[in-house]
């Protein structure tokens, strides 16, 4: 055991190291070509104001109640009495229910029908033609890829389709990206066709949302609305709160290391422990996070791209208020949704989405994320009251 722990040692150096390497080259660049700061540097190239940033965080620690609201309830029901920070990746809910090809594709078809009947024929054509390698196979790239990059060729999805729901919601958010590209490259000349990160993830995860009202709408039993709902649930505390903790940590590490602090591998050890342990809840008892868990950081590559983790969070909070302004039947709200994707990359992504009614640097779109977490589990425990 002592020759075990020994060696963790040793490899939290060798990380610290090497992330620290990180951080200060990011300070010297940040130096040399003049600016504040290593954010204000990384965020420039986008011109993405750092108050995108520091909102997320802010937001996302003033409404941890609501993250931790979710943690008592996975464990509920889950039945864990003491949750632990393991406890978090059992799936939430379970369901044998099976969704062709053919049926995933007619329903992310009609998932999609608020964004208006020229984006469901474009869908259509697409999905009709050719445009996607959907089944696995031997030798396949794993996962699930979409790409437009290939300007006067339709864009393509590479895929692997296992007839689940999981399937289903990924076929939804790979063709978000799909017809993101196809509507850029329709409506932009090659130069300014191509869009950055920071709005990328914001078509995809919309799509997920409009699939998950569609299924919902036709949900036959209890259970499965809890499996619709639990699936969706999960996404959100993976891809807003969990990002937005990276994001913390990568905040507070560059702050330090451009004012000259070193930093080994304990130290970002224990910084990290902090911000895992107050994002889980530790200290309330939500979540008991032993101090093992706490090297978690030197597992994660994004933190050697700076400043990138943090657009998955943003980008699912600018989804769910978009989603809230076309859903309550505003023609200028979808107008100004679908205007941001044949935008493409023709402006900064910043103004883009603040131009189309979303401005990032402000709590609103936050406040509508975990507004959507809270309806979700208002309907999940609303469910699991009846069967008392």
């Amino acid at each position: 055991m002592d020759a075990f722990f020994g060696t963790f040692k040793t490899y939290e150096r060798t990380m610290g190291v090497t992330l620290y390497t990180q951080l200060k080259q990011d300070k010297v660049y940040a130096s040399v070509r003049k600016y504040p700061d290593s954010i204000t540097h990384a965020l420039d190239n986008n011109r993405v104001p750092v108050a995108v940033v520091d909102t997320l965080i802010a937001q996302t620690n003033a409404n941890l109640p609501t993250l931790h609201r979710y943690f008592k309830l996975r464990a509920k029901m889950l039945g864990v009495k003491d949750m632990s920070y393991f406890d978090i990746y059992p799936p939430l809910v379970h369901g044998d229910f099976k969704f062709p090809l053919a049926q995933g594709k007619q329903l992310t078809l009609e998932a999609v029908a608020p964004l208006g009947a020229d984006y469901v024929q474009a869908l259509n054509t697409g999905l009709n033609n050719r445009w996607m390698d959907a089944y696995p196979r031997p030798h396949k790239q794993s996962g699930a890829h979409a790409t437009g990059g290939a300007y006067d060729v339709h864009p393509f999805v590479l895929m692997n389709y296992n007839d689940d729901y999981e399937s289903v919601t990924t076929l939804a958010h790979e063709w978000g990206h799909a017809m993101h590209s196809y509507m850029a490259n329709h409506a932009q000349p090659f130069a300014t066709a191509q869009y950055a990160t920071f709005t990328a993830e914001i078509a995809s995860t919309f799509n997920e949302e409009l699939l998950l009202d569609r299924m919902l709408k036709a949900a036959k039993t209890d259970d499965e609305r809890l499996y619709y709902l639990g699936t969706s649930l999960e996404g959100l505390r993976g891809t807003f709160f969990r990002q937005a903790m990276f994001a913390e940590f990568e905040r507070n590490i560059h702050a330090r290391a451009d004012r000259g602090e070193p930093l080994t591998g304990d130290a970002l050890t224990k910084t990290y422990c902090e911000i895992l342990k107050r994002h889980h809840g530790t200290a309330e008892g939500v979540v008991a996070i032993p101090d093992a868990y706490c090297t978690e950081w030197a597992y994660i590559p994004h933190f050697y791209n700076s400043f990138y983790v943090y657009q998955y969070a943003t980008s699912i909070a600018a989804s769910s208020l978009f989603a809230q302004q076309v859903a309550s039947g505003d023609k200028g709200a979808l107008e100004r949704y679908l205007g941001m994707l044949r935008a493409g990359g023709s402006n900064y992504p910043y103004d883009l989405v603040k131009a189309a009614g979303v401005d990032l640097a402000t709590p609103a779109p936050y406040q509508a994320l975990v507004a959507r977490m809270n309806r979700i589990m208002d309907e999940i425990e609303a469910i699991l009251a009846k069967r008392k």
